[in-house]
């Protein structure tokens, strides 16, 4: 549910922030970065403990400048040395030998001793300060300047002054604005007897800012089973609600003095427009019910709102069917041949991957009104459309309509092979037979005279650069008349599951329509092998950017377009690969313009291209097993406080215990994500 705001004045900030019984300790050095305080074993017990990573404030203390309003915001990072640690370890020893039994001696410590060895030092990291200006009650993420370390008082944050603390933004000092959603509660440590008790921090929520959400990256990262699902679920969730205090319902232009171009309102904090979701989920487990996670799928929850794609065809279990008709949506099909086969290095292969299948300038007109030049083009457009198909049939792609049209040219080149006449519609049996005789035609010395008169007549070759391509890759012959000893069409055969010969209208025009209209779109990936998982995603956001630039060009509002993709090393591009024109690298790089968000899960920081590492705002840590993972990790804002506390975990106490970074909050927070819950109401 959103939050109704929370805030907290300035007054109510260095009165509650410094009560006695929450002090902790004294700063005995301090500088620009970290400061390091004297604490006491009576001090920690008294406010229930001082774990690593919690927040303190350092409240300047000087009678004689009331005047100076600031407190120092710290984090716990570990025990440091004080000046006169030496001189207790000594007295430490020698009272541990006069303790052993062997020694013949009854000591005991006295107060004095007790005392003096109660005390420690506390490194802490400076994250900021909190001050008055004028009027205003600001944070800085910095210190502009500080005190003699003599000059401060440190407390322990009230639960009001914590909330404050980790709902930090960088436009004002409100905990959990009205548009904001509650994702989990504080928590410092794995071990929680201290946590427990204390309620200025387990009852303590986290909020997440819309503004942070939408269109930005955003990173979950951690080993199986530590939460990431639960975590992304928790932020489909709070989109969800989010848009529903979208001001306007579509995506049609409010009144003209209205910013449509600003996709935020600036009151509310709210987004203009209703936010669509898309979900590329590899393993299943948000489009279908899921015993492992106690049937939390997205789809339980939001059944008004869920579109479900499976790449099988489960029609019958609520599913659409992720297929293309390559005979009817010849760019779209030709799109996923292309992907297929761009890795192969062969020479022939490279020349079907380089054909052009666009259609030529004045195709759409009425033929009477078609240029000759444009007829021209038509008549070769229509041919190499024609043995596109062929290869297609040869390759087993089922048609529903299995016959093609196209000037085959009766004076000349229709005399290679007279039985058969293209301009009166043949069958894609037929079309092989024409096409394959045409081709051994061109190395025939008898035959290629048609080829020749062909040229004289009407100024250009019969057969162009791609029609060659595609007659080899049919024949699977290097030249006429040699052997069928290549692959060619053959290739095709492992995206012939891709194929369907019913749909009229391709799968990714349904999807873009859907995100427009806030739709929550599932892309069951989970029974494609690991090729057709990439060629689905990469298809599908390639047509959303591809929609969302238009829109932006033509100066078209664009409503937040959310992506999600779980296991993403499987879709992603790989740390060092330097190709910046790959659409998950466009996304991350230019999406924000276009209001595009990308939300990637996985178990390793490693795994994931550098570039989109480098463009991600929202990061959400659990468990790393590592210190590959860790180092890496410590490149990006302040996570090298907690690399130390990531490698440690219980898989019984720890899921869902993560290390959140988002866009607005100048530094980490600690937070145990709140469980979601598909059937709550």
């Amino acid at each position: 549910m959103i939050n109704v705001v929370k805030t907290i004045t300035d007054a109510d900030f260095f009165k509650e922030g410094q009560i006695e019984d929450l002090f902790v300790g004294r700063p005995y050095s301090i500088n620009y970065n970290k400061a390091n305080l004297l604490i006491s074993d009576y001090w920690k017990h008294k406010v229930k403990g001082i774990p690593q990573g919690s927040f303190l404030l350092a409240f300047y203390d000087n009678p004689y400048e009331e005047d100076i309003q600031e407190a120092l915001l710290l984090r716990v990072l570990n025990p440091s040395s004080l000046p006169t640690d030496s001189n207790m370890v000594s007295s430490m020893v020698e009272y541990y030998k006069d303790n052993l039994n062997t020694s013949g001696k009854k000591t005991e410590l006295d107060d004095f001793t007790r005392f003096e060895f109660s005390f420690s030092g506390l490194e802490c990291r400076i994250l900021g300060t909190f001050y008055k200006e004028g009027e205003n009650f600001e944070f800085g993420a910095d210190v502009e300047n500080f005190y003699a370390a003599h000059n401060y008082k440190v407390f322990k944050a009230t639960s009001n002054i914590l909330e404050l603390i980790v709902n930090q933004r960088d436009k004002d000092l409100i905990a959990g604005g009205e548009s904001e959603f509650s994702i989990g509660k504080v928590r410092y440590s794995s071990s929680r007897r201290f946590n427990s008790q204390d309620e200025a921090i387990n009852k303590v929520e986290v909020y997440i800012n819309p503004g942070d959400m939408l269109g930005k990256r955003t990173a979950l990262f951690g080993m199986t089973r530590t939460g990431k699902s639960n975590s992304v679920k928790k932020i489909i969730e709070a989109t969800v609600e989010i848009s529903k205090r979208a001001k306007y319902d579509s995506l049609t232009t409010p009144a003209s003095s209205e910013n449509v171009m600003e996709p935020l309102d600036n009151e509310s904090g709210a987004p203009k427009f209703q936010v669509g979701q898309i979900i590329f989920d590899i393993n299943g487990e948000y489009a279908n019910a899921n015993l492992q996670d106690k049937g939390t799928a997205i789809f339980d929850l939001y059944k008004d709102l869920v579109i479900r794609y499976s790449v099988l065809d489960k029609t019958d279990e609520g599913f659409k069917v992720l297929k293309t008709n390559f005979y009817t949506e010849i760019q779209a099909g030709f799109e996923l041949v292309r992907a297929t086969l761009i890795q192969d290095t062969s020479n022939y292969i490279q020349s079907i991957c380089a054909i052009d299948l666009n259609k030529p300038d004045g195709y759409d007109k009425q033929i009477q009104d078609r240029t000759s030049d444009e007829k021209n083009a038509a008549n070769l457009y229509d041919r190499k459309v024609a043995l596109y198909k062929a290869c297609l049939h040869a390759a087993g792609f089922r048609s529903s309509n299995s016959t093609v049209k196209f000037f085959g040219d009766a004076s000349t080149i229709s005399q290679i092979i007279p039985s058969i006449e293209p301009h009166k519609g043949i069958s894609l049996d037929q079309c092989i037979t024409w096409f394959s005789a045409i081709y051994e035609a061109t190395g025939n010395q008898n035959l290629s005279q048609h080829f020749v008169q062909y040229r004289q007549n009407k100024g250009f070759d019969y057969l162009d650069e791609d029609m060659r391509a595609l007659l080899i890759f049919l024949t699977r012959k290097s030249t006429p008349n040699g052997s069928a000893n290549l692959s060619g069409f053959r290739k095709l055969r492992a995206i012939s599951n891709l194929h369907t010969p019913t749909i009229q209208q391709s799968f990714e025009i349904e999807i873009v329509k859907a995100l427009r209209q806030d739709k929550i779109v599932i892309i069951d990936l989970s029974q494609g092998d690991p090729l057709i998982q990439r060629l689905y995603s990469e298809k599908i956001c390639g047509r959303i950017f591809l929609d969302a630039m238009d829109r932006f060009i033509r100066n078209k509002p664009n409503n937040f377009i959310q992506f999600y993709f779980e296991e993403a090393h499987n879709l992603f591009p790989k740390k060092d690969d330097k190709d910046l024109s790959q659409i998950y690298n466009r996304i991350a790089k230019e999406g924000a313009k276009l209001n595009l968000g990308m939300i990637y899960a996985t178990q390793e920081v490693s795994s994931i291209s550098s570039n989109i590492l480098k463009n991600t705002q929202n990061w959400f840590i659990a468990h790393l097993n590592n210190e590959d993972e860790t180092r890496e990790l410590r490149k990006y804002y302040d996570f090298s406080d907690f690399t130390e506390s990531l490698v440690r975990f219980s898989s019984k106490n720890d899921k869902g215990f993560v290390r959140m970074k988002t866009y607005s909050n100048p530094f980490v927070v600690p937070v145990q994500i709140d469980q979601f819950l598909a059937n709550k109401k």
